[in-house]
């Protein structure tokens, strides 16, 4: 059967099941064949939803967050191709820089966005970041085939110095390994560029870091109590 498929449709599953988390283009074919029927054409996955999605093939992907399915449907609809977009510039930094500062990743598959998901992005952009600064120090790429038989614990472990982690989604067992490292994942479903995203958090440092912030910029038990007992304050 795969052999009727066109190269545009046969490229527009494979960029999806790139997306999701261990799925290769054989398996999502055979959910498609059951959503749709084969072989799968551009009218047909025009149509397809979310709901459908999730509900072929037994539900075999009913348990898959519906923010990496919207992704991966965004590419079987042809709404979104391989990126031609370069990658953000590195900026220069030093250990002795930016004092009182802490390192972010952001999970990207293109350009300097927030668009990844933990299970299947492309690569991790790196910031350090502080209240009057921020800058882009590392790109990590991420290759799966040197993940062994824990694709979740190598994605962690590049990101192990980091204190926060923003991702469009990540699973419970994912993220748990996440946060062994010391990292704090946050999910930002909505995506968007990262840049504006680290804009927010700086914003958030200078203004009135929320404890768990404060914590990972290493602010003393006191400030920290202070920082909850102002934010009770504010909502009381």
């Amino acid at each position: 059967m795969s052999k009727a498929l066109s190269e545009d449709i046969a490229l527009r599953i494979g960029l999806a099941a790139r997306e999701l988390p261990d799925t290769d283009a054989a398996r999502l074919l055979r959910v498609l064949a059951d959503a749709v029927g084969l072989p799968p054409s551009a009218d047909k996955l025009s149509k397809l939803s979310i709901k459908e999605l999730k509900a072929a093939a037994d539900g075999e992907f009913a348990q898959m967050d519906s923010a990496v399915l919207k992704t991966a449907l965004t590419y079987l609809k042809g709404e979104k191709g391989i990126s031609t977009e370069p990658l953000p510039e590195l900026e220069s930094y030093n250990d002795s820089d930016m004092p009182d500062s802490i390192r972010v990743a952001v999970a990207s598959n293109s350009a300097e966005m927030l668009d990844g998901h933990f299970g299947s992005c492309k690569r991790f952009l790196i910031y350090q970041v502080s209240g009057t600064e921020n800058r882009l120090i590392e790109i990590r790429e991420i290759d799966d085939s040197q993940a062994q038989d824990d694709k979740n614990g190598y994605r962690a472990s590049l990101i192990k110095d980091c204190h926060i982690l923003f991702i469009a989604s990540i699973g419970g067992p994912a993220a748990a390994k996440v946060v062994r490292t010391g990292a704090h994942p946050i999910k930002k479903p909505n995506m968007g560029e990262a840049r504006a995203e680290i804009i927010s958090l700086q914003e958030a440092i200078v203004q009135n870091a929320a404890p768990w912030l404060a914590k990972v910029m290493g602010q003393t038990p006191e400030e920290r109590i202070r920082f909850a007992q102002e934010q009770e304050d504010s909502t009381a």
